[in-house]
């Protein structure tokens, strides 16, 4: 099929190069430069009815603005893909938006990171049937075998994606946490050896294993040039703020959501508070600055 691709960057980029290799014919357009459109308007042009124009973009305002653009230039039939990792609240409101002028709007989580062009992205989607039928030979090329599944209505995939990216936030911080008990213990150990041997029989196996091994091994086994700051892009934020909207207890993702935030914290002032206490109620030594 064809269709239009918005957005080159390491996911939008490497997507576009798994279509191509299928045969799929993408036209693209990029800020940054590099595409075969220099605006939407032309990207639109570059298309046949039905259109589909992908975006891989940041969420928030840049794939707003691309939304109320397109809105514009397409046509009754066409369809936008939103395959970045916007709420699913804000994706449900475009859905209808979109449904008013009888467009498409299909919401993709996409999960693959830069190892996605060799290995296929899982494609969790959400939108209404017809259009995702017409995007389906695109999903099928870019997600490995059984890799890609129609969830459920507008605003589904985002919110499946969301929850994925908050349990990868707790088996993350399990890892994190285990392998600093391992490190801080009497015992010399070599993390690289055992992240490699778990890779193999182990319950705990998994791709993120994988990647834990390949990094210890590219940069130490006491990553000493990487510093401890973790970002977070928003989907652990808000599958706790939907847990705590559905009242269901996610003690786990919420705790390595927290975990993050310390990370920024050259000294955390709870920190301060509690070595003072300590001094007050018990007369512990506390360190001076």
């Amino acid at each position: 099929m064809k269709l239009g691709m918005v957005g080159l960057g390491r996911m939008g980029g490497n997507m576009a190069k798994r279509l191509e290799n299928d045969g799929h014919v993408v036209q693209s357009y990029s800020r940054s430069g590099g595409g075969t459109a220099g605006s939407l308007e032309e990207l639109v042009g570059q298309l046949e009815p039905p259109r589909a124009v992908w975006l891989m973009i940041p969420a928030g305002d840049p794939t707003e603005q691309a939304v109320q653009e397109l809105l514009g230039l397409l046509d009754e039939g066409d369809v936008i893909v939103d395959g970045g990792n916007s709420n699913f609240r804000d994706s449900k409101k475009r859905a209808g938006l979109a449904a008013e002028r009888g467009i498409g709007y299909i919401d993709a989580g996409v999960s693959g990171g830069i190892w996605g062009l060799a290995n296929g992205y899982c494609l969790m989607v959400g939108g209404e049937d017809d259009p995702v039928s017409l995007l389906e030979p695109a999903f099928k090329t870019l997600a490995p075998q059984n890799g890609y599944a129609h969830v459920g209505p507008p605003g589904a995939g985002h919110f499946v994606k969301m929850v994925h990216n908050g349990i990868e936030y707790g088996l993350m911080q399990a890892y994190a946490e285990g392998f600093d008990i391992m490190n801080s213990s009497e015992y010399d150990l070599d993390l690289h050896d055992i992240a490699g041997i778990w890779r193999y029989g182990s319950v705990v196996r998994s791709w993120l294993l994988e990647l834990l091994h390949t990094a210890l091994e590219n940069e130490g086994s006491e990553l000493e040039h990487i510093a401890g700051y973790v970002e977070d892009s928003g989907e652990g934020r808000w599958t706790v703020f939907e847990a705590i909207n559905e009242s269901v207890p996610a003690p786990v993702i919420s705790a390595a959501l927290f975990a993050r935030f310390a990370s920024r914290e050259d000294e955390s002032f709870a920190a301060k508070i509690n070595a003072a206490l300590r001094n007050q109620f018990g007369g512990h030594a506390v360190r001076s600055e």
